[in-house]
């Protein structure tokens, strides 16, 4: 028996699967349950096709999960290709219809030929708890942003010398529209009081928050047009916020203490602008093992800080951010560089050599990023952590 490939179109109820031979022709077409035992099944069926399989997805998490977890344990090579790619892909293939079966067949056909497919592997317990809670801190901070910009807009509608004057980001003002919302309502209170009642709640600073509030209630006595709703609204928004500041929080703890259980812990946060948060979401992001990538180089692409050439003709030196890459990491690589080059002399020092030889604020953080891609691949290859290595001093 010969080589085949195996291509899954994947669900959340169901999977197709396409398994073709090395001359492209159709062996099996399956739509299956994702369940166990049916996937088992399949997998013995396709195992019995040939010598060797090699397997390829369009998902890499979510409903696919439980299938690419089977195929782990059981040694079979996993290849993920994006949705995006196989759109691209389908347009070179005969016929215009779209299916699941001609999906998985076209996914099983580009992993026969392509040979920059990214492999799926199941990372230990600690990188997938950890791909977990930053999961669920991004949707909390999205969250929380949404609810920032609605609780904004209402307080405008009613108060915008408050708004322009309070940082809803902060604790002290978002315990201040718990209880105040409009400018009458402040001036009855009164400085005094108002600072006791910010003291009794452990607002920080409550002094400097009262005067405040109080000089934007000075400057509007005018009451608008559904007041007394939009400040029920706006005690609400409040108190969802710091709700999900406490939760964030939670999550922020439950990621570190999940984290410090990693063998790279020390390595990773040795970094400087890489913290708990930005470590944990790198793990998250690679699977913590960095011979899925084999080199410095393979990471920064993934993590789109590596420019790609755009030449054509006698056009040269023409570079371009990649189309492909991990967002996620993206981030993590670009806001541990600006973050470095505020506590790092040698981070700052590149990015302003950067930037002085003309390159935008952008292009010099992402310089730095990428660069800081080496070191930390360096770091994590040898098992060490970072030092600051000082400048050396030529003798006169």
């Amino acid at each position: 028996m010969a080589k085949i490939w195996a291509g899954i179109d994947a669900g959340k109820t169901h999977h197709h699967c396409v398994v073709i031979n090395e001359d492209g022709h159709r062996l099996l077409s399956r739509r299956v349950t994702n369940d166990e035992p049916e996937l088992l099944e399949l997998l013995s069926d396709v195992l019995d096709l040939g010598d060797g399989v090699i397997w390829g997805i369009d998902l890499a998490d979510g409903g696919a999960a439980l299938a690419i977890a089977i195929l782990v344990h059981h040694a079979q090579p996993v290849h993920y290709i994006s949705g995006r790619a196989i759109h691209r892909a389908s347009e070179s293939y005969r016929g215009e219809g779209k299916t699941d079966a001609r999906d998985a067949a076209i996914i099983a056909d580009q992993v026969r030929i392509r040979r920059d497919l990214h492999p799926l592997r199941t990372g230990g317990e600690v990188v997938t708890d950890l791909k977990v809670l930053t999961g669920r801190r991004a949707d909390l901070v999205a969250d929380r942003t949404r609810t920032v910009n609605r609780l904004r807009a209402q307080l405008t509608s009613i108060f915008p010398g408050l708004e322009r004057s309070l940082d809803l980001t902060n604790t002290g003002p978002l315990v201040l529209l718990t209880g105040y919302q409009t400018p009458a309502a402040l001036r009855r209170t009164g400085k005094k009081r108002l600072e006791t009642w910010l003291r009794n709640r452990k607002v920080l600073r409550a002094d400097r928050l009262a005067e405040t509030a109080l000089e934007a209630a000075g400057r509007q006595h005018t009451s608008l047009p559904g007041e007394k709703l939009t400040a029920q609204m706006v005690h609400t928004l409040a108190a969802e916020v710091l709700a999900l500041n406490q939760q964030v929080n939670e999550v922020d703890k439950a990621i570190e203490t999940r984290f410090r259980d990693h063998r790279d812990f020390e390595v990773i946060t040795s970094m400087p602008g890489l913290g708990v948060i930005l470590g944990a979401e790198f793990l998250a992001a690679t699977g913590g093992d960095m011979t899925a990538f084999g080199t410095a180089d393979r990471l920064a692409g993934f993590g789109g800080v590596a420019p790609v050439p755009r030449d054509s003709g006698k056009i040269s030196g023409n570079l371009r951010r990649p189309r492909r890459y991990n967002r996620s990491l993206q981030r993590v690589f670009y806001i541990s560089a600006l973050f470095s080059i505020r506590h790092c002399e040698q981070s700052r020092r590149f990015y302003e050599r950067k930037r002085a030889e003309g390159k935008r604020h952008i292009q010099a953080v992402l310089a730095l990023a990428r660069r800081r891609v080496n070191v930390l691949w360096a770091l994590l290859r040898d098992g060490r952590t970072y030092e600051a290595v000082p400048p050396t001093v030529l003798a006169p």
